[in-house]
């Protein structure tokens, strides 16, 4: 299988170390008109601290704008941040706010690109506890217009993963649908967090994180109304998130940390690329690596695309986020 032909335009940190808080985890990304992109993550004192607030940074003109507050849940942590835009106009971020993983609920804002200005926070759904919509990677716009967010959901116990769907452009949400999983086969709590596209109409798939050493994988070929059961891949996984884009030409890329452990090590940070619809996968190259030190993490990627350009980021010891900008070039 041969490699992409791919070219680094930028590998850069959003912003300086130590300059605005101490930690800061979970990026995500969107483009908008005019290659304007946005980026956002929690930051504060450290994860589950009660000043953690989502932070926000512009890219345009290429130049990464100074950090500021996107929203904030005064003395409840703020986690897992996903923006989604629908018509590159629009801009959502959800979020997630609360004292503990189980416990906490999904909350959304919208951006006003003119004023850079965020509406008021709201409940993604009213009551909810354990967190519908995104948990943690973009939602996919699908052939038929739906929108589906990949979802899961965190107990003492056990993970799950679902789907949540929207036909309003991600600002309502109505059926979910659980992800088949059969415990018996697993050795840890399960799956979560999944990284979705679409290849032909209606045949979604899923690639998720998992408590087993290796991605799952889950496929629908009815517009994620059902799927099936879960099952292990080749694809080494250290139990932390990943993130794939889909290209124009059907090529998936896939950003993640390689390593075949449990709670393993996150000290390696790999693109890899699949021909095939996930099937296979090939290394493209690798984007971080530090065999020294055992504690250092580049970890929780986020990765987009357009015609010729791929933009991706993800956390850098979790004191920035780095941003990395690849083109795609003709063979």
């Amino acid at each position: 299988m041969k490699t992409i032909n791919l070219e680094t335009h930028l590998h850069q940190k959003i912003f300086d170390e130590d300059a605005y808080f101490p930690q800061c985890h979970a990026s995500t990304l969107v483009r908008l008109e005019n290659d304007i992109l946005m980026c956002a993550w929690f930051a504060g004192t450290h994860e589950k601290h009660d000043d953690t607030a989502i932070w926000y940074s512009v890219f345009k003109d290429l130049r990464w704008s100074p950090p500021k507050v996107a929203c904030d849940t005064l003395g409840i942590p703020c986690w897992n941040p996903v923006l989604f835009s629908p018509d590159q106009q629009k801009v959502l971020l959800y979020f997630k706010s609360g004292k503990t993983i189980p416990g906490w609920k999904t909350c959304f804002s919208t951006y006003d690109v003119t004023c850079d200005t965020w509406s008021p926070i709201k409940e993604l759904v009213q009551c909810d506890i354990g967190g519908r919509g995104p948990v943690k990677n973009k939602p996919i716009k699908l052939s038929d217009k739906t929108v589906l967010a990949p979802a899961s959901i965190e107990t003492k116990d056990s993970w799950e993963a679902f789907v949540d769907l929207s036909t309003d452009d991600g600002f309502t949400w109505g059926p979910f649908i659980h992800v088949p999983l059969d415990r018996s086969k697993l050795t840890g709590k399960g799956i979560i967090q999944p990284s979705c596209w679409e290849s032909q109409p209606g045949h979604v798939h899923m690639l998720l994180r998992s408590t087993e050493g290796c991605l799952f994988r889950s496929d629908s070929t009815d517009f994620g109304m059902t799927w099936c059961e879960a099952y292990p891949t080749p694809m080494a996984n250290n139990n932390s998130g990943i993130d794939l884009t889909m290209l124009s030409d059907g090529t998936l890329l896939l950003l993640c940390n390689p390593l075949a452990e449990n709670w393993g090590k996150r000290n390696l940070l790999t693109l890899f690329s699949s021909r095939d619809n996930g099937h296979t996968w090939m290394e493209e190259m690798i984007i971080e690596k530090d065999e020294q030190n055992k504690d250092s993490e580049f970890s929780y990627p986020a990765i987009i695309s357009t015609k010729d350009q791929v933009y991706a980021s993800y956390t850098h010891r979790r004191k920035t986020i780095v941003f990395l900008q690849l083109t795609i070039k003709k063979e």
